[in-house]
């Protein structure tokens, strides 16, 4: 991780990347000629996150995630469109009048392989797998690409 006060941005490694993260997005931005005199990955986030100070004694925070966010970076989609899958299949699941044996046998799975589908914290499945899961639960699913600008 650097900085750079002269084109006003952090340059940020993730994953084996290196993103840009400019000064304008920042909460705490340097005003009248401040300057960020300091930054450090932060321990207490499990290095999700860093820590900057500006030359006048403030200090802010930034995620990873508002670093992919500005980058629209396609695992943090792909990581939350996964979270809404789950939470979807999750309520389905419930209102369901099928067993979840049967959503099981419908599904050729195993409970373990199930409740993983089911877990909104795994991020390790598939968009495949929740579609499966979902048709398996007779329900059509319906992807919308809107124009970036107009949200």
């Amino acid at each position: 991780m650097s900085i750079n006060n002269r084109r006003k941005g952090f340059s940020v490694g993730i994953g084996g990347n290196t993103f840009w993260y400019p000064y304008a997005r920042l909460e705490e931005q340097p005003l009248n000629g401040d300057k960020i005199v300091k930054v450090m990955i932060d321990p207490e986030v499990a290095r999700e996150a860093f820590v900057y100070t500006l030359s006048d004694g403030r200090e802010g925070e930034v995620h990873t995630g508002a670093i992919l966010d500005y980058h629209k970076d396609p695992r943090l989609v792909r990581e939350l469109l996964l979270y809404q899958l789950s939470i979807e299949a999750q309520k389905r699941v419930e209102s369901s009048r099928l067993s979840k044996r049967e959503i099981m046998r419908r599904l050729k799975t195993s409970a373990a392989q199930f409740y993983r589908l089911l877990d909104q914290t795994n991020i390790r499945k598939s968009v495949d797998q929740m579609l499966r899961l979902l048709a398996a639960l007779d329900c059509y699913v319906e992807f919308t690409v809107k124009d970036a600008r107009t949200m």
